[in-house]
């Protein structure tokens, strides 16, 4: 950790609350991530899961103990309801801004700004900014290659699609079946029913590979993306669609029946319609590459760059010669 005499000169410092469940840290990873290659800013995980914050300290904005050794923050970033307390506390730091990632179950006023998804349907304010879906840690390939190589996403029962093994089995084999040719990786989630991981396990051949949850590490799925010509994925998981979409590789979403009212549903379709995923009946334009859209879809670095124009990452020093300018001024 820097010493506190060093910060002056040091980059601006970002601290990231996390309840460690792995969406939530992802989300925060990615736009991370990019406020380090943007802004040349220092990140700091803490553990909110480890940091006990009465709920008095919530509502006069007293922060609690934190490590000694942690620098003073230009901005604190939370994702994930078991980090609200937490945030809220440090609120009034000294000139420390504050975001909250996804919609809270909070007044918006508490904070300096948050990162929402469109599907959330939040009405429109100058300190919300508006994602096209879930900021994730997959950065747009700059060429796709051209093995014939497929990668297939299955997930599993959510509130928002019907699930049915056999229709996501059938798609599965129907697609593998017309495309002899290609080698195909198969990836179940935690979530995918043992009953239906056991039918994809017994696909695995030559040109068929299948991978349990427990067999992948951090940066599997971008390495695999990497060397995908054209990835499906199933659309119960916004986070999972959303990290094959901002890869660049043409993706394809296997069909389930959406369940009336589904926010995620809404904005999965939405995806389709703006062009950066197809359908299943489609699937011939997916595999021939055919996918093509205006705009890349990478909502870590539009939010990363919002969150500078806001100016919600001065750094201390900058913040100081700001207010002496303006002393300067009057």
């Amino acid at each position: 950790m820097p010493k506190p005499s060093e910060l002056d000169s040091a980059a601006p410092v970002v601290w990231l609350l996390t309840d460690n469940k792995p969406g939530h840290r992802n989300q925060l990873k990615g736009l991370g991530n990019r406020l380090r290659v943007l802004a040349g800013a220092s990140l700091y995980w803490i553990d909110a899961t480890t940091i006990k914050v009465p709920f008095w300290r919530t509502l006069l904005a007293a922060a609690p103990r934190m490590e000694p050794d942690l620098p003073h923050p230009d901005l604190v970033i939370a994702a994930g309801s078991g980090t609200h307390r937490l945030l809220l506390s440090l609120r009034k730091l000294r000139g420390t801004r504050t975001l909250v990632i996804m919609k809270p179950g909070f007044p918006l006023s508490l904070v300096s700004g948050a990162l929402i998804p469109a599907h959330d349907r939040i009405q429109p304010d100058s300190r919300i900014f508006v994602t096209k879906g879930v900021v994730n840690t997959i950065t747009p390939l700059a060429r796709i290659t051209d093995k014939r190589e497929a990668l297939l996403l299955i997930g599993g029962p959510s509130p928002h699609f019907d699930w049915e093994d056999d229709v996501i089995f059938g798609q599965v084999s129907d697609l593998i079946g017309q495309y002899p040719d290609w080698h195909w990786t198969i990836s179940g989630s935690r979530r995918t029913p043992e009953a239906l991981q056991d039918r994809l396990d017994e696909l695995a051949g030559l040109r068929i590979t299948v991978v349990r949850p427990q067999q992948t590490h951090e940066d599997w799925l971008s390495h695999q993306l990497s060397a995908s010509r054209a990835v499906w994925v199933t659309p119960d998981s916004m986070s999972m669609v959303c990290e094959a979409a901002t890869s660049g590789v043409p993706t394809g979403l296997f069909e389930l029946s959406a369940r009336p009212g589904s926010r995620v549903a809404e904005g999965v379709d939405r995806l389709v319609r703006e062009g950066y995923i197809g359908q299943w009946r489609n699937h011939a334009s997916v595999m021939a590459g055919n996918v093509s859209h205006d705009h890349t879809l990478w909502e870590a670095d539009r939010a990363a760059r919002w969150v500078l124009d806001q100016g919600f990452l001065l750094h201390q020093k900058q913040k100081s010669n700001q207010r002496q300018h303006k002393e300067t001024k009057r």
